[in-house]
Formats: structure tokens, C-alpha cells, sequence
């Protein structure tokens, strides 16, 4: 199993001394999420900070995952604004902008794909209409990541249009080139699958996973041994499907330590697979 570590989870450092962090810990790749301190897409001289980067990794043999979720990088008085439902055409432009950037640069770093998700519903807009805006700005970027060899993945996160896994099926009926990102926490929050499940339910269509420890009902990433989550059983359910892309640990809250959260995460998930061979 190839294993990345999200960058949100590292937001203190520089991007170059988190990602010597995460090769030097054992990780096999980075999730690189994009912001304003860690390549930001936004601000001229992209291109060649993009180059480097792919340069350092590809020097350090790591994989990458491209993430999109910052909260303020469009707009810094309203987080994740705006999004692929915002009422303003404009804005919903400036969403598909800012994805058709992220995967640009996910071409330029070889990425295995590039995770974003639908958006919430601004209060009083109608849920229908919405839903066509996000048809409409998802078809966008499918149709430039394939340009670009990319996978596009779209993320049920909770509270959003797209909350569930099985929103993302209704969705990708209407787009059946649209990979799925499992987060797998997530599942834990809306209750709607166990995660294993989930794993061997959407296995054809994983573009890329997500892994944290989450306690049942509560949209928390936690370190891995905090939670509800089963974690042997969610890396043996990957393993029996063959899930060879980046799985990627996800710990948005653990930026004051990431210089102990790092190691410790994969040494945690390698306590568990040494323990399974070791049974």
C-alpha cells in the first residue's frame, strides 16, 4: 500500500521542509493542498514553483495527490467561497478557474488525480438549480482533466450538496467519467456505509482516498487510535480491492505538531499491517 500525507495537516511549515518531513518519514507521496502559503496557484510564478516542486519529488521518487479544499484562497472573508453553487455566475467561474489551475499544476507534478468537492447551498438558493450549476461546473473541469490525463474526483463532505456516497452516484450518472474521493471518516459521520464496505461497494471508481481516525457522528479528523474508525479493517478492504493509488492520511487539525503527527501516523498504519502479518 502507497501512502501519502495531506499538507493541510502540515499549514506551519514551508511546503519544502513539509514535504522533506513526509519523505523522510517513509510516506510514498504527498497530498498536496493547495493554498496560499503552499504553491499558490493564484500568484504569478506558479509555473516554475510548480516545476520545482515536481523536480523534488520526482528526486525523491514520491507520488502526488492534488487537494483543493483551502478555506479562504478565493475569498478571504468567506470560507471555501466561492463555490461551484454560488448564485453569482462569476464567482461559480472563479471556482472552475481555480480547478482547472489546480489541474494544471497536477499535470505538471504527474499527480494520480485532484480531489474537490460540490460546494454547500448559499441560504435561499433552490437545490435543484443548484444542482445544475454543479452538473455544469464539474462537466468543466472533467472535460480539461482529461485533457491533462488527470482524474477528477469529486468528495461527499458532510453538509454539502454532495454529501454522500450516494449523492456522488446520482452525480456521476449524468457524468460517468467523474472518479469518486473517498474520505473515509466521513462515512463514520453521515452513518452511510461502514467504511470497509464502501471500499469494495465504489472500488471501480476510486480516484483517490482519504484515511483519519473519526468518531461516529462528529466531522473531526482525529490521529489514528482516537476514534471510531477500523483502520485494519479499512486498509484490508483497499488491499483486497487492489487499491494502488495514494491513500492519503488526513490531519487538518494536527498543524501545531506535524513534526511529531507525521512520523507517528505512519508508523501507526505500519503497527497495524505488521500486526496483521504477524497473526
Amino acid at each position: 500500500m502507497r501512502v501519502a500525507y495531506n499538507t493541510n495537516g502540515a499549514a506551519n511549515h514551508r511546503l519544502a521542509d513539509a514535504v522533506a518531513i513526509i519523505a523522510e518519514a517513509g510516506y510514498d507521496g504527498v497530498a498536496l493542498t493547495l493554498d496560499h502559503h503552499h504553491l499558490d496557484p493564484m500568484e504569478p510564478g506558479w509555473v516554475a514553483r510548480a516545476e520545482a516542486l515536481a523536480r523534488d519529488l520526482a528526486a525523491r521518487r514520491m507520488g502526488c495527490v492534488i487537494e483543493t479544499g483551502a478555506r479562504y484562497l478565493l475569498d478571504p472573508r468567506a470560507k471555501h467561497e466561492p463555490t461551484l453553487l454560488t448564485p453569482c455566475a462569476e464567482g461559480r467561474a472563479r471556482r472552475v478557474a481555480f480547478l482547472a489551475r489546480a489541474v494544471d499544476i497536477g499535470r505538471i507534478l504527474g499527480a494520480e488525480a485532484v480531489s474537490f468537492w460540490a460546494g454547500v447551498p448559499r441560504p435561499g438558493v433552490d437545490r435543484g438549480e443548484a444542482g445544475e450549476w454543479l452538473k455544469a461546473g464539474v462537466a468543466a473541469v472533467l472535460e480539461h482533466a482529461e485533457a491533462c490525463g488527470i482524474a477528477a474526483a469529486l468528495e461527499p463532505e458532510p453538509g454539502m450538496l454532495v454529501e454522500t456516497v450516494d449523492d456522488w452516484r446520482l452525480l456521476q450518472h449524468h457524468l460517468p467519467r467523474l472518479t469518486l474521493a473517498l474520505d473515509l471518516g466521513h462515512l463514520l459521520v453521515t452513518g452511510e456505509r461502514d467504511p470497509p464496505s464502501a471500499v469494495r461497494e465504489f472500488a471501480a471508481h476510486l480516484g483517490t482516498v482519504s484515511i483519519e481516525d473519526m468518531r461516529r457522528g462528529d466531522h473531526t479528523h482525529l490521529p489514528f487510535g482516537e476514534g471510531d474508525m477500523d483502520i485494519p479493517a479499512c486498509l484490508d478492504a483497499l488491499e483486497a480491492v487492489g487499491f494502488g493509488r495514494l491513500v492519503c492520511v488526513e490531519l487538518s487539525r494536527e498543524s501545531h505538531r506535524a513534526d511529531r503527527m507525521v512520523p507517528e501516523a505512519i508508523g501507526w498504519l505500519r503497527t497495524c499491517r505488521a500486526g496483521r502479518d504477524a497473526a
